[in-house]
């Protein structure tokens, strides 16, 4: 019986992956066939598409403007995100701490186009155009949830006889939470700046909705596919998949030695 749950278990896993992984490795192809048009047989191999992507000015442009849009609401998302998982873990007895973390979360679950909607709506109201503040306002407004997820939980393992040693040494609750609690939380700092950042450098919808004339990378992809799938588009998701790539094992590799280095 172990026997047969190991199997099933064990093609369940190589067939979600083989799911997962051939779509991927398909549109990596792509980009090297030589012909305006996707499709099977390849006839032929070309490194053109790709060379044509870091030759692209429009192209490099919009990597870098969707970048910096990354950066600054992952930023902002840590900055209010760490805040709020501050003030829900310090005060438990709080009557409404279980309504202030639903409100928190609920970015999270309402469904991106609603959100896009309501935030270009409230976007109006506060007289803040739309380009890029309206956009790193809309992306650090849907990150927040999960970086306050991911403190949060790593406060809760924090002892608290350290915040206290470092009371009892004359620090106040400022300096105590700069040079125990964030060196503390910087693994899962870390972890949830990285989610967020390739979580803003991947919003299509609240960049469409709320961005001016200088699109993100999603939107350039989109109105480029007006004029029909080329492997132009296989090169540019491509080299936005392998830096991305990068970014997440970089981030795994850090954050493992950082545990490492407080758990010894």
């Amino acid at each position: 019986m172990k026997r047969n749950s190991r199997a099933f278990l064990a093609c369940a896993y190589w067939a979600f992956v083989v799911y997962l992984f051939v779509p991927l490795m398909l549109m990596v192809m792509m980009g090297f066939k030589d012909s305006k048009f996707i499709g099977f047989p390849i006839r032929s191999w070309t490194l053109e598409w790709y060379l044509g992507v870091f030759r692209d000015t429009e192209v490099l442009s919009v990597f870098g403007y969707s970048l910096l849009i990354a950066i600054l609401s992952t930023v902002l998302s840590l900055a209010i995100g760490t805040w709020i998982a501050a003030f829900l873990n310090s005060y438990r007895t709080f009557p409404g701490r279980m309504l202030v973390f639903g409100l928190t979360l609920l970015p999270a679950v309402v469904p991106g186009i609603i959100s896009a909607i309501s935030l270009r709506i409230y976007a109006r109201v506060l007289g803040i155009e739309p380009g890029l503040w309206a956009i790193v306002w809309s992306h650090a407004v849907h990150n927040v949830p999960f970086v306050v997820l991911v403190v949060i939980a790593r406060l809760s393992t924090l002892p608290p006889s350290q915040t206290e040693a470092a009371r009892d040494l004359g620090a106040d609750p400022l300096i105590a939470f700069i040079r125990v609690t964030v060196p503390y939380l910087r693994p899962a700092l870390i972890g949830a700046g990285i989610f967020c950042l390739l979580l803003s450098f991947d919003d299509f919808v609240r960049s469409f909705f709320l961005g001016g004339y200088d699109p993100t990378l999603p939107v350039l992809i989109f109105t480029r596919l007006h004029s029909g799938m080329s492997p132009e588009i296989n090169a540019i998701a491509t080299v936005a998949l392998v830096l991305t790539a990068i970014v997440g094992i970089w981030a795994e590799r850090s954050m493992r030695r950082m545990r490492k280095e407080q758990n010894a």
